[in-house]
Formats: C-alpha cells, structure tokens, sequence
C-alpha cells in the first residue's frame, strides 16, 4: 500500500526538501551551474537538470548568462528569481518610522522615512504605519498586495496576553489594547511585531558577528538600553514579551529606581545607558561634550575617547567600560552565554578599544567568561532585522514546492 501524498520519504516531499537545498544554495552562493549544484547537493546531473526546470517553470530561478571565461567550455548559470516574492519591515521610534521593501534575495528594493514628531502630529498609529509602508513600496515600484509579509519593530514588547504595548511609554500612540486589531485590519499582508534589540540580534545572527552561535547575548545602547538573549539558537522573549529589559535591573553605582516603568529608566540606564555619558564625561574633566540629542553626543565622545591618548579620555572609557561590565555580570551570572555582542552606537562607536576594556572588567566582575565582539550590522540594523525575520518567513512559504 502506497504512503500518503506529502509525508516524509514520499517523491514529493523529497523533491521539495531537495528543491528547497538549491534555493538556499543559491540565496547563499548566488549564481551557480547546473554541475555545481549537483555536486553541492548530491544530486546526479539528470537529477539536478530536473530539479532546475521544476524550479525556473515555477518561477522561482532564472537563467542568467553562463560561465565563460573560465577553463572547460561555458555553463549555463542560474539565480534566484528576485520578483518570486517580497517582504517588508520597519523600524518604529519616537522620532520617526523608518519602512524598507526587500526582494526575496534580501536585496532592499524600497525605502521610506516618515517622520513622526511625537503626539503633535494627531495622524493615529495605523495611519503613520500604513503610510511609512506605502511609501517603501512606491519607491520599489510595487504595491501593497505584493508585499507578502511585514515585520514591524518597536521598543519595548507587546504582552502576548493583553495585546498592549509595554516597556516603552515614550512611543505616543501605541498603547491601546486594539492596535493590533486595527493594524490587522488595515493591512492586506500578515503581519508580525517583534522588539527592536531582538530584532537587532537576529541581523546579527544571519547576517553578522554572531553568526553559527545558538548561545548568546546582545546589548544594545542607543537611545536606550537593552539586551537580547538568544538561547539554544532561539530568541527568549518571556512570560510578558520584556526578557531582555535590562534597562531597569538595579545595580550597584546608582541609587534604586522605583516605579521603573513609569520611570521609564532604572538603575543600569542611569549609570551606562547613553544619556548617563555626556555626564560622565563632564564629572572626568572633559569640557568639550558634543551638543544635541545624548545618543548622538554620547556616541562622538566614545568614538573620540577610543582614539584619544590623553589621561581624561582614557578615564572616560575606562570608567564606561566598569558601568557596562557592573550590568552585564549580571546577566553573564545567569545566562552564562558563549558570546556578548556589544551593539548601538554608544558601543560600537568605542570599537576594539573599549571592547577590550569591558572584556578585562567583566572577567574580573562575572565568574564565566563569554567571549565579547562587537557587532557587525551598523547601517540600520532594527530594520535589517526586521526585513531578515520577514524573509525567513515569505521564502518558507515561496519556496515549499510540495503543495
């Protein structure tokens, strides 16, 4: 008696697992021959000419030139359709939505900023996202029903029980308990909401520094501060959606914090998170603090610490490099991680420099020592990863060639 149609170990099935290994090959190699994929897959010659006519009538690869110039005669090449499918994502803050289009390649076809000053603007959530979307896909030259799925990022997390918004009181709007009805409703695509340090994280662990580890950490510091704990090769999110809000974990050097959410701060945000910087800075004798908003005053004056050679900046960085280190002991004393991943501008601007100081610092400060990099994705990387976390999902569904 025959299986069922589509279980494991059926033609269909295998021909789909074996169709799926190509796509990734391509995705991951870019344009490859008939031969090379043979050999990569273990596929025979027929076998893989089969499974490169199946692939190219459904639309999902394209013959694109061959290989000439090189030894032996010319072979035909083959990519990944870009146009086989698209995703979306954005990246929400206070001060504005950033919203990119991505082919299915993860090339960015789109992008689009809409600028949202707070609750002057009176335009409500739903619009200001639908909006930022709609310009990404006018500049990719598409429309919203190709999009197959969004991604959206936002501070904070919204609690899977209530369906609220939480950990970010300073995003105006985006606290009623119907928002994800409304967004729903408004948008023709399915549609996720993921926080932005997580999110940070899984750029990261595709694209980045953290890439082949199951096990690790990410600490951001920006606007604000937070951490990402990847466990087992999975984000933890939590019982609330608020792992990771490491902004509020009391430490040593600063008084308690109470009320943290309504706050909106605590103990580790007061004494490392990036508004503490420029005062840092001040209290160590440096006069010339940099002007404007402090994630971008606290960024140029690590950058200009990592570089400077005299006794007050040096100060600086190592009196920032001891606050950093009094929090991540914490988490290193309970998560144990194979790696840290320092991120955000108020990291990455300090580089090797200040890497390697908040290294030595926490293997005095935390009894197992993880391994510190700094991390790779600098050029929007919430919005990176909410386009990757898109792409994850819309090539699921794009390339399953067995239904």
């Amino acid at each position: 008696m025959g299986g069922i149609a589509g279980t494991p170990g059926t033609p269909r099935v295998l021909r789909a697992m074996n169709d799926r290994a190509a796509l990734d090959l391509l995705l991951e190699h870019g344009p490859l021959s008939r031969t090379r994929i043979g050999k990569l897959t273990g596929l025979s010659k027929p076998t893989a000419s089969q499974l490169l006519a199946r692939l190219e009538a459904a639309g999902l690869v394209l013959a694109t030139g061959t290989t000439e110039g090189r030894p032996g005669p010319s072979a035909q090449l083959y990519e990944v359709n870009p146009a086989a499918g698209h995703a979306a994502g954005l990246d929400v803050t206070p001060q504005r939505i950033l919203a990119a289009v991505a082919d299915i390649t993860g090339r960015t076809v789109g992008r689009h900023e809409l600028p949202t000053p707070g609750r002057r603007t009176g335009i409500p959530v739903v619009q200001q996202v639908t909006d930022a979307l709609d310009g990404a896909v006018k500049a990719a030259g598409l429309a919203r029903d190709d999009i197959h799925r969004l991604v959206i990022g936002t501070p904070g997390a919204f609690d899977p029980t209530t369906g609220r918004l939480r950990y970010a009181s300073h995003l105006p709007g985006w606290h009623s308990p119907t928002l994800l009805d409304e967004l729903a409703a408004a948008l023709p695509m399915p549609f996720e909401y993921e926080n932005d340090v997580n999110l940070v994280a899984l750029a990261e662990q595709r694209l980045g520094a953290a890439r082949g580890h199951a096990d690790f950490v990410l600490l951001w510091n920006q606007e604000g501060l937070g951490a990402a704990l990847v466990l087992g090769g999975r984000l933890h999110r939590g019982w609330t959606g608020g792992a990771g809000e490491v902004g509020f974990l009391p430490v040593p050097g600063t008084p308690l914090v109470r009320q943290v959410t309504k706050a909106n701060s605590g103990g580790y945000q007061e004494l490392a998170g990036s508004q503490a910087v420029p005062r840092l800075a001040r209290e160590l004798g440096i006069e010339d603090v940099p002007p404007g908003p402090y994630a971008d005053s606290a960024a140029e004056l690590v950058a200009r610490a990592a570089d400077a050679g005299d006794d007050a900046h040096r100060q600086f960085l190592r009196t920032y490099a001891t606050r950093l280190a009094t929090g991540l002991a914490s988490l290193v004393s309970v998560l144990d991680p194979e790696l840290v991943v320092l991120s955000g501008a108020s990291l990455t601007a300090g580089g090797e420099p200040l890497r390697a100081l908040v290294q030595a610092e926490l293997e005095e400060l935390a009894a197992s020592r993880p391994r510190l990099v700094v991390g790779d994705v600098r050029e929007h990387p919430v919005l990176r990863g909410a386009l990757e976390s898109a792409l994850a999902t819309t090539r699921d569904e794009v390339f399953d060639t067995s239904r």
